[in-house]
């Protein structure tokens, strides 16, 4: 018998179990039961099954039916087309087969260890490691609902989906509180949520003067007002809405919204609040959905027309209990982009996100984005390299922009280390004419990578284009300058004279195409910084070479660390960390770093060392 895991999306995680005074996990008392809501499909020669958060095919055998309709018997729970009357007693090899079957069960979450002689509670029991402790702290919880007028229809659905949940809800008012704004808190544990009918919102569970913190955040964000979103403390939270007028009436009930909104929000909200509750995992969890961000609440926004809701990151609010304000550094190309998407959400993100739109992408991959500087087009080999470069210009035109962060001249790279090279090869190129020897124009032109870049540019676009490669210093670093006459130079600083001549004949080439699509804008191109991001985890084949792509990107990042080197020799440059000055919460200080992206800045300029 064979099992195919066929997942629509991953089991939630289960909270842990508490441990016992020996510190070992406790035993699990009574049986195992199938989850409430797991159905089975037969096959011809298997089954289909279904939970709330997985499925699962088992196949391989004609008998499995069969096995099923036992099986159900032992877990208690039996198939609707099971007979009425307990199956003969299995003989050894049934017995053998009924417990692997048992453990497929498990392996994919349809099982939970259930006391004896209790009733399954149906809600967590499809979702909790442990049911009957999770219905006993959601039957001991008693939510209070407050709003600005205890009639709100927001707050009264909310009270319904919180009842029809198991629990005892009691509504309040608060004048304070804005007209649409309803919050949704427990004593034990200490924990809230809010919802906004005005802005379309449910914010994530937190201490009750955090979560109405946040909202007023969100609220001012939403409606694009500058609002503080960096982090804040839960022992010194931000000032909720100021209180109106002491001598005028409760405001009343704000404008009831479509039936079918109301019903979303208000169980959604339920739902977030039910789950922190319960010790069970909130359904805006990351290893569901890779848009969202480990360690930032992710926010529900909700729409009327046309219907629609979903989580958004939150990269510029405060970090989760438990999490560091500076998120771990990307590891690979793929989670850059991630946190790339972060910033850039269209709702809550803290740049323009950069997109190919409309923008060619032959020969060479374009990218654009808003800045405070204009249209940004940045240009690479591929789109998502190019993505990621626009994004980190993009950011370094912002906080320049922002005269009062203090951040003139900072750069900025998804890592430490690209942020490093990033900046030293702007150094190389701001520093005074250095140049060594002309080398051979043999040591670039065969190089397949160079060889592709110039040919495209001087036969397609720039027939009168010029190419110089100089070496620096006595250092292993060359200075390639691509001239035409239509354009600046376009210049690239790398290990290699092959390397540094390819990324200077890419950047006049994408110049050129950004010119022709958009006119004049600001333009960036790809340079051998990011190359350890975009090779990390990619084993290129053995027979390739650097004409493939990857491999000439795996090459650059081997010579990555030895270029660095050779960089702070021959410019000298010494930077630090940037940090918002006076410590100012500063939404894009707060994006990039919840993101992990690093900024540095001249050590000259300040900043911590």
């Amino acid at each position: 018998m064979s099992a195919d895991r066929a997942r629509a999306h991953p089991a939630p995680p289960t909270e842990p179990s508490p441990p016992t005074p020996s510190g070992e996990p406790p035993t699990p008392s009574g049986r195992p039961r199938l989850r409430p809501g797991v159905a089975a499909t037969p096959l011809r020669a298997g089954l289909h099954l279904r939970g709330r958060d997985g499925a699962v095919t088992l196949e391989g055998s004609r008998a499995l039916p069969a096995l099923w309709r036992l099986l159900g018997d032992r877990l208690g729970e039996t198939a609707d087309d099971a007979p009425s009357t307990p199956a003969s007693p299995p003989d050894p090899r049934v017995e053998a087969a009924l417990t692997t079957l048992t453990a497929r069960l498990r392996d994919h979450d349809l099982l939970v260890e259930h006391p004896d002689g209790t009733e399954l509670p149906p809600w967590p029991g499809s979702v909790a490691a442990h049911p009957a402790e999770a219905a006993r702290a959601l039957a001991a919880a008693r939510p209070v609902i407050t709003a600005a007028h205890p009639d709100h229809p927001f707050a009264l659905a909310l009270a319904d989906a919180l009842t029809r949940a198991g629990t005892t809800p009691e509504i309040t008012a608060d004048p304070a509180l804005p007209t649409g704004r309803v919050l949704a808190a427990t004593a034990t544990p200490p924990v809230a949520v809010v919802v906004d009918a005005d802005d379309g919102f449910v914010t994530a569970p937190a201490v009750p003067a955090r979560a109405r913190a946040d909202a007023s955040a969100l609220a001012a964000r939403l409606r694009g007002a500058a609002a503080p979103t960096g982090p804040a403390s839960d022992a010194h939270p931000a000032p909720a809405d100021a209180p109106p007028d002491s001598d005028a009436p409760p405001a009343p009930p704000a404008p009831d919204a479509p039936p079918a909104l109301r019903a979303l929000l208000a169980g959604a909200a339920a739902q977030r609040l039910l789950c922190a509750i319960a010790g069970l995992p909130d359904p805006s969890d990351p290893d569901q959905d890779p848009r969202l961000l480990t360690g930032r609440p992710a926010v529900l926004l909700a729409q009327a027309r046309p219907p629609r809701a979903d989580y958004h990151p939150w990269a510029a609010g405060p970090p989760t209990p438990g999490h560091p304000l500076d998120a771990p550094a990307p590891v690979d190309l793929a989670e850059a982009l991630r946190r790339t998407d972060a910033l850039g959400d269209p709702r809550l993100g803290v740049l323009d996100a950069p997109l190919p739109g409309d923008l060619p992408q032959l020969p060479a991959a374009l990218a654009s984005c808003r800045t405070p500087a204009g249209t940004l087009v940045a240009g690479a080999v591929r789109t998502d390299l190019a993505r990621l470069e626009a994004v980190c210009r993009s950011a370094e035109l912002h906080l320049s922009a922002d005269r009062s962060a203090g951040a003139a001249g900072a750069v900025v790279g998804a890592t430490a280390d690209h942020a490093v090279g990033r900046a030293l090869r702007r150094a190389a190129l701001a520093r005074p004419a250095d140049t060594g020897p002309e080398p051979s124009e043999d040591g670039w032109r065969d190089h397949p990578q160079a060889r592709h870049w110039w040919t495209t540019l001087t036969r397609r676009l720039h027939p009168e284009a010029a190419m110089t490669v100089r070496r620096l210093g006595s250092e292993q670093v060359f200075l390639a300058t691509v001239r035409t006459s239509t354009a600046p130079p376009a210049r690239a600083v790398e290990a290699t004279p092959a390397d540094a001549a390819a990324l200077a004949a890419l950047a006049a080439l994408t110049r050129t195409m950004a010119d022709h699509a958009l006119g004049t804008a600001d333009h960036t191109a790809l340079s051998g910084a990011c190359a350890p991001i975009a090779a990390a985890g990619i084993r290129p084949t053995e027979w390739a070479d650097d004409g493939w792509t990857d491999h000439w990107l795996a090459g650059l990042a081997a010579r990555e660390p030895a270029l660095r080197a050779a960089l702070h020799r021959l410019t000298g440059l010494r930077t630090a960390l940037w940090r918002p000055p006076g410590g100012s919460d500063h939404p894009l200080a707060a994006g990039l770093r919840a993101c992990g992206f690093t900024v540095l800045i001249p050590a000259a300029s300040g900043g911590h060392r």
